[in-house]
């Protein structure tokens, strides 16, 4: 299904701070599972990925309300989960029609929350190497409030696991202080390598398949 829909446009590249839009449902799928989900042209949520929980919130049309409780994306289409509001009927898929203008609203706490966490586990990497740490290279991490933490391939020796700790807490701790700009933006493979330093985590592809673009 997916590869025969259009990718879904994503508004937040275009703003991130951006935490309301406008769009249009492409369709709405109910499984057997009774799991519901909407399918639109453009979103600005987020959807679970780079270590990063998905955005929830709320999609609204002047017949329904869709309550987001998750949001994953695959093969460049944007898949919505949630609850349904507001239909008349008993089987909202006849009521939530292809074309249907829908009002997009991200929850701001929970953006805001997982923006910070994702940021940090960045301002760890511009601290290593200023700690002596250079040669740790970053891999998985994991950006929700429960327990973020961040993967690194290396060793650091045993007698020196304190003073580095101590040494990154101080280092972040005076960057935070200085400030800042945060920025995000599309860009090749090496150029992305040489912003962070001269590697990538294998995560990230080298290629990117041309016919998923």
């Amino acid at each position: 299904m997916a590869s025969s829909q259009v990718p879904t446009k994503l508004d937040y590249y275009d703003d991130m701070q951006k935490l309301e839009s406008k769009a249009r449902v492409l369709s709405f799928i109910k499984g057997d599972d009774g799991k519901e989900t909407l399918i639109l042209d453009a979103t600005v949520f987020y959807p679970q990925g780079g270590g990063q929980p998905a955005d929830t919130g709320f999609i609204t049309a002047a017949t329904f309300k869709f309550t987001v409780q998750d949001v994953r994306s695959k093969d460049g289409i944007v898949y919505h989960y949630g609850v349904t509001e507001g239909c008349s009927g008993e089987d909202p898929k006849k009521e939530i029609k292809g074309g249907t203008e829908v009002f997009l609203r991200v929850d701001e706490s929970r953006r805001k929350l997982n923006s910070r966490l994702h940021s940090a586990g960045h301002l760890l990497d511009a601290c290593l190497p200023n700690v002596g740490l250079g040669h740790l290279k970053p891999g998985k991490a994991y950006h929700f409030p429960d327990g973020p933490w961040v993967e690194y391939k290396g060793t650091v020796l045993q007698n020196e696991l304190q003073t580095k700790q101590k040494e990154i807490e101080i280092e972040a701790n005076g960057l935070i202080s200085k400030g800042g700009k945060i920025i995000a933006a599309e860009m090749s493979y090496d150029e992305a390598c040489e912003w962070c330093g001269g590697s990538l985590p294998d995560y990230i592809p080298k290629v990117v398949n041309e016919s998923a673009n």
